[in-house]
């Protein structure tokens, strides 16, 4: 939702975003704020926003259009874009590049898990994060190989 990172008021409240839930939405995101955040949080669907905003919308937004090209947190969203979120924050991934997006951050996972668990294991990150010591890229393989990744 382009709310033009104004989070003066609401881009949606709880009873929007339950029913968005119900007509099968995976998720919803916005650049402005959220009526009942704490109700939203509770739903079983990812949901992002700037931060919570008790006016209501009517006050700033207006929402006039659905899948048309929009600005979101200053990234232009197009129809068919992939929206990947976690706590840590929103990105979005064009159509066209997802594919190779997914494969490349599949890659990363698994080394950075391998790195994480070698860490733990007390193993200095010199050499291993970045992996500029090859013996590293080796026993990651050796990793991968062990655990099917």
């Amino acid at each position: 939702m382009d709310s033009r990172k104004d989070p003066r008021a609401a881009s949606a409240g709880g009873i929007l975003v339950t029913r968005l839930q119900q007509r099968g939405v995976a998720g919803v995101v916005t650049d402005g704020g959220f009526r009942d955040s704490a109700e939203i949080a509770t739903l079983d669907m990812p949901s992002f926003h700037a931060r919570p905003s008790a006016p209501t919308n009517l006050t700033l937004h207006q929402a006039i259009d659905i899948n048309v090209p929009i600005g979101c947190g200053d990234a232009p969203v197009f129809p068919g874009d992939v929206i990947v979120g976690d706590n840590d924050g929103v990105i979005v991934i064009p159509a066209h590049l997802a594919d190779e997006i997914a494969t490349e951050a599949t890659e990363m996972t698994a080394f950075e898990d391998f790195v994480t668990e070698k860490v733990r294991g007390g193993q200095s990150i010199l050499g291993l994060y970045p992996p500029t010591d090859e013996s590293n890229l080796a026993a990651f393989a050796e990793w991968r190989k062990a655990n099917g990744r």
